[in-house]
């Protein structure tokens, strides 16, 4: 019987099959790369055609002359074996003789159909056929490059009817071909260098073209920090000019924008702190009195004073706010031992009976922070969830590093029973006054959107870092973790 094998879902191969393929995509080349790219590439090509148009004009002129030089003494060395031949010798060999007395290499004589070589390995053998025909047969002076035992060589070939004879020469062609290897040799050389020196003003070109566009990164990244004065400097290029400026107007816009946004959220909160305390103040003369009213006014009352103690809260929120933008945050620093600093800071949140965990080696942790600072993010994550979170928060859990591995940093997090937060919207929720989306699933009349800013602003203060994510036993919920440099003692 044949057990039926299950197929794998089409999505899950069509997913595999984008890994693979994101996996071996091209990274595209970035700017200073393409610039040294394009340098380097252009000396090549530009060297390559110098390197070609100079080796065939160096090799067309070496080998007209060689081949003019060696027609003109073949020329005279066939008039002189037309004069010996006019004296009517009985043989050719008293010419080749003479020839090589000369200093003639290789002679060849054909007289009255008879060959006579001056050397054994230049023979008539080692004359093309097309070659003889046109010499002795058409009569007609001709020449041709041939090549023996792999040298290549220029024969000559003379006709001589007034004593029925032809005359041929060989001339070795191997100088001319030494001098074209040392030429060949010269311009790859001179090309290598040349594409060297290319490699060497693309890199430097490359350097000055990005190196303003390095400065705009650096100076975007100060203001994105939080330093708005920062400026480019100006420069007499007009292209570049033009860019500073523009920057430059930006970065005042946006300066001048945050200021005025800074000022604006300072200046209400300071106006409405006058008004708030007169309020809270009779708010408290009405609660000192409540057992005197009548049931439908301390119903009122009651709302009177969620409403107040949630309107302080706001205002303190928009004053420290405030603080961070002003620059004006000083953290008062301390040692601190986690475990127990986490534990008093649960005692004064709003929920003092949340559970916490503590791993056994975050007892031994201690962390340099401000108390009233990281007390005050501990109470947000808390009153977070239980107003978002589906009820009272579940537990807070404090963990080292890894065991066995040196201590670095501590988690604490903060899990609740909500909806959790979807994974398109967590890097919005620690944005201020972010109820978008987010507060659609993790609402409620509390609470403005500017808890979890606070949170994220305190914990960079200190150097750390903030995020959400879901519970780790896959229960529905979101877990809020916060990380902060600590280091181990011994206690």
């Amino acid at each position: 019987m044949t057990e039926a094998v299950e197929a794998p879902p089409a999505d899950s191969f069509r997913a595999r099959v984008g890994r693979n393929v994101a996996r071996f995509r091209p990274q595209r080349v970035g700017l200073r790369t393409r610039i040294l790219l394009i340098f380097t590439m252009g000396f090549l090509i530009l060297s390559v055609f110098l390197a070609t148009i100079t080796y065939g004009f160096t090799r067309s002129t070496l080998v007209n002359q060689r081949d003019r030089a060696i027609v003109e003494q073949a020329y005279r060395d066939a008039g002189v074996a037309l004069n010996d031949l006019r004296l009517s010798p009985p043989s050719a060999q008293p010419v080749i003789d003479n020839l090589s007395r000369l200093g003639i290499g290789y002679p060849l004589l054909n007289y009255r159909d008879v060959w006579t070589a001056g050397s054994a390995r230049f023979g008539p053998e080692a004359i093309p056929g097309v070659l003889k025909d046109r010499v002795l047969i058409d009569g007609v002076p001709s020449r041709m490059i041939i090549t023996v035992s792999g040298e290549r060589l220029l024969v000559v070939g003379i006709p001589l009817p007034e004593v029925g004879a032809a005359y041929f020469e060989f001339a070795s062609m191997s100088d001319v071909s030494s001098t074209l290897r040392s030429v060949g040799l010269s311009l790859m050389f001179a090309g290598f260098i040349t594409t060297l020196f290319g490699v060497v003003l693309g890199a430097v070109a490359s350097r000055r073209a990005v190196k303003p566009l390095g400065d705009a990164a650096q100076a975007a990244k100060a203001i994105a920090g939080g330093r708005l004065d920062t400026r480019l400097e100006t420069t007499d290029d007009p292209d570049l000019k033009l860019l500073a400026n523009s920057f430059n107007d930006m970065a005042s816009a946006l300066q001048q924008r945050v200021e005025r946004d800074a000022r604006f959220a300072s200046d209400v909160s300071h106006e409405l702190r006058s008004p708030l305390m007169t309020l809270a103040a009779s708010v408290e003369v009405m609660q000192a009195r409540r057992d005197e009213m009548p049931e439908r006014a301390q119903a009122a009352l009651d709302l009177l004073v969620g409403d107040v103690t949630r309107f302080q809260g706001l205002v303190e929120d928009l004053l420290e706010i405030s603080r961070f933008d002003a620059g004006a945050i000083r953290l008062h620093r301390e040692d601190l031992l986690v475990a127990e600093f986490v534990r008093q800071a649960i005692g004064v949140s709003s929920m003092p009976q949340t559970p916490l965990t503590v791993t056994e080696r975050a007892e031994r942790l201690v962390m340099h922070v401000d108390r009233r600072r990281l007390a005050r993010v501990i109470a947000n994550l808390i009153d977070n969830a239980r107003l978002h979170g589906g009820g009272e928060p579940e537990a807070i859990v404090c963990e080292a590093d890894n065991e066995g591995e040196p201590i670095g940093h501590v988690w604490i997090s903060v899990q609740d029973h909500g909806t959790g937060v979807p994974l398109d919207e967590r890097h919005l929720i620690f944005e201020r006054f972010a109820r978008g989306a987010v507060a659609g699933r993790r609402s409620s009349s509390d609470g403005a959107g500017l808890g979890l800013a606070l949170v994220d602003e305190h914990v960079r203060l200190h150097g750390g870092n903030v995020w959400v994510e879901d519970r780790l036993d896959g229960e529905p919920g979101a877990r809020f973790v916060i990380e902060l440099p600590a280091e181990e003692v011994g206690i």
